[in-house]
C-alpha cells in the first residue's frame, strides 16, 4: 500500500520570517503521527499547508504515490483531508447543525443532519445539541463540535491541531478510543500536541520540528516524556517549584451564594456557589466543559451582572458592577476563548496591549501615550519570549502558543490585586507552560488572589493550593490539593461522586 501523504522539502516563508525549512514528512494509512515542537516551531503552518488553507512557497506533495496541488480546504476535503483547528473556523451566529452543513457538499435537509450529528456525538461520546447558537457554547463544547465536524466526513486524513487541549480527562479517554478506531479502519491520523504523556499512550510514531526544520524523530512509547522535550526545545524544561501557601485572612475574591439563570436556553444555571480567594493563594476550579465554566467566567468578569453582594472584591460589593469598574478596582482576566474575548484578531499587538492597559499610564487627558504604549507591548514580548516579528503584528498572526503567552503576559504584568484565568496554558508549548505557571504561583506569593477555572487536572494540581469542582452548576467545597487525588476529582467531575 502506497504511503497515505508524504512531503517534500516544503518551505514558507512570512515576511523574513521562516515558518517551514524543508520539511520532509511521510504518513501511513492507519498511522497516528504526531507532531512535536514549541511554539512558532512551524507546526500550524505545515497542517495548513497540508489543507489547502495556505500555499507553500516551495516543496511537494504527494497524496497516496501521486503529486497533487492542494488548492484550498475544499480541495482537501475533496481528497478526503479533515482538519481541526487549534483556533476554531466556527461561526458564531448560527447554530451546531448548521456548521456542521457548511461543509456538506451533498444534499441534505437539517433535520436528518440533526439526527445524523446527535448519532455521531453520543456514538463517539462528544456529547452537544445541534440547535444550540455557537456563541452560547464553552470553548470545551466548540472543540466537540470541530471534532464531530471532521468525523461526519469520513476522512482517509484527520489532522488535529491540539484537540484536547480544553478537554476533560474522560473526554480525552473518548476522543482516544474514537482516534484508535479510525486508525484501525485505515485513516491516517497527523496529532499535534504539547501533552507529551498523550504521545506515548496514542502516537506510533513523532516528528520534531524545531525553528521550522525537522529536528529528529522518534517512537514515542520507547521515548521518556522528557528526552522528547529536550528534542523540541533543546534542553531540559526547569521543574515548577510551589512554595507553601501562606494567604492573608481577609478575602480578596469572595462569591457568596451566586445563583442564576443562563441567557442561554441551553446554558448552566449556577446554584448556590460560593468561594473565597486571599492574597497569596491560587484556587482552582475543575470540571467538564458545558457545567457552568462559561457563566460563572461571565458574572466574575463583568460580562454579565448579577445580585451586587453576590461578588465582593476587597469587601466591596461588585456584582452590578461593568468589567471597567472592576478592574478599577484590580480585577485582571484571562478568557478561555483568547482570540475574540482575549484578544482582537485584527489589532496590532501594541494596541491589543492598550486594550486592558491602558490603566497603567498609557493613556494621559483621553489620549494614547504611543511610546509607553509600545514600551509596554515590547516587554510583554521580551519578559514573556512571546515570538514575533515585533509589536505592529496582528494578533491573527501568532501561533495560538504565542498569542496565549501575550495574553497572559498583557494581565500579569498589570499587578493585579485578583486575577481569573480560565485555560492558562491553552496550546503552550511544554518550557512555556512551565514558566506561565511558575509565573502565576510567584504572582500569587506576592499577595495576588488567583482563581483558576480548568478542564487539565495536571495544571490544576502542579498551581493550585485548593481545589472545588462544578457540575451542573454546583460547586463543591474547595479543599487543599494535598487531601485530594486525580481519580477523586475525576468521579466528582462526572456526578458519579457528589460534589
Amino acid at each position: 500500500m502506497p504511503t497515505r501523504l508524504e512531503l517534500r522539502s516544503i518551505c514558507k516563508r512570512y515576511h523574513g520570517t521562516i515558518a517551514n525549512d524543508g520539511v520532509c514528512l511521510e504518513v501511513a494509512p492507519g498511522e497516528i503521527h504526531a507532531i512535536l515542537g514549541e511554539n512558532g516551531a512551524g507546526k500550524s503552518t505545515l497542517m495548513k499547508i497540508i489543507y489547502g488553507a495556505i500555499a507553500a512557497d516551495a516543496g511537494e506533495i504527494l497524496w497516496e504515490g501521486v503529486p497533487v496541488h492542494i488548492g484550498n480546504p475544499a480541495a482537501a476535503r475533496h481528497l478526503g483531508i479533515g482538519m481541526v483547528y487549534q483556533h476554531f473556523s466556527l461561526f458564531e451566529s448560527v447554530t451546531v447543525v448548521e456548521n456542521i452543513a457548511l461543509t456538506v457538499e451533498a444534499p441534505f435537509d437539517l433535520a436528518a443532519l440533526s439526527a445524523r450529528l446527535r448519532d455521531l456525538a453520543h456514538r463517539f461520546g462528544l456529547e452537544v445539541a445541534p440547535e444550540r447558537l455557537l456563541h452560547h457554547l464553552s470553548v470545551g463544547e466548540r472543540q466537540r463540535v470541530e471534532i464531530l465536524r471532521c468525523l461526519m466526513q469520513n476522512p482517509k486524513l484527520l489532522i488535529l491541531d491540539e484537540p484536547t487541549s480544553v478537554l476533560t480527562p474522560q473526554e480525552v479517554q473518548n476522543l482516544f478510543r474514537v482516534l484508535r478506531g479510525l486508525a484501525a479502519g485505515g485513516c491516517s491520523i497527523l496529532y499535534i500536541t504539547h501533552k507529551l504523556d498523550e504521545i506515548r499512550d496514542l502516537c506510533d510514531r513523532a516528528t520534531i520540528l524545531r525553528a521550522g526544520r525537522v529536528a529528529g524523530s522518534a517512537n514515542p512509547r520507547d521515548a521518556w516524556p522528557a528526552s522528547l522535550a529536550r528534542l523540541m526545545v533543546g534542553a531540559d524544561p526547569a521543574p515548577v517549584v510551589r512554595p507553601v501557601a501562606r494567604p492573608e485572612a481577609t478575602p480578596r475574591l469572595a462569591v457568596r451564594g451566586l445563583s442564576r439563570e443562563p441567557d442561554d436556553p441551553f446554558g448552566t444555571t449556577l446554584q448556590g456557589l460560593s468561594l473565597a480567594v486571599s492574597g497569596g493563594e491560587i484556587l482552582g476550579i475543575a470540571g467538564i466543559s458545558g457545567n457552568g465554566q462559561k457563566e460563572l467566567l461571565a458574572l466574575l468578569s463583568g460580562e454579565a451582572r448579577c445580585a451586587p453582594d453576590s461578588i465582593q472584591i476587597d469587601g466591596a460589593a461588585v456584582g452590578h458592577y461593568s468589567a471597567s469598574r472592576r478592574r478599577a478596582l484590580g480585577l485582571a482576566y484571562v478568557p478561555e476563548d483568547r482570540l475574540g474575548t482575549g484578544a482582537a484578531a485584527q489589532l496590532s499587538l501594541t494596541d491589543n496591549a492598550l486594550l486592558t492597559g491602558h490603566r497603567a499610564g498609557l493613556v494621559r487627558h483621553g489620549f494614547i501615550v504611543r511610546d509607553r504604549t509600545e514600551s509596554f507591548a515590547q516587554s510583554i514580548l521580551d519578559n514573556f519570549d512571546v515570538r514575533c516579528t515585533g509589536t505592529r503584528v496582528l494578533a491573527r498572526q501568532l501561533s495560538g502558543g504565542n498569542l496565549q503567552k501575550f495574553i497572559v503576559g498583557r494581565e500579569v504584568s498589570l499587578a493585579p490585586r485578583v486575577l481569573v484565568v480560565a485555560q492558562p496554558t491553552w496550546g503552550v508549548d511544554v518550557a512555556a507552560s512551565t514558566f506561565l505557571r511558575q509565573t502565576l504561583i510567584d504572582l500569587s506569593r506576592r499577595g495576588t488572589a488567583i482563581l483558576v477555572i480548568c478542564e487539565d487536572l495536571d495544571e490544576l494540581f502542579e498551581l493550585c493550593d485548593r481545589i472545588g469542582v462544578i457540575h451542573r452548576g454546583r460547586l463543591s467545597e474547595p479543599k487543599p490539593v494535598v487531601s485530594m487525588n486525580r481519580e477523586q476529582i475525576g468521579l466528582m467531575m462526572t456526578g458519579s461522586v457528589p460534589a
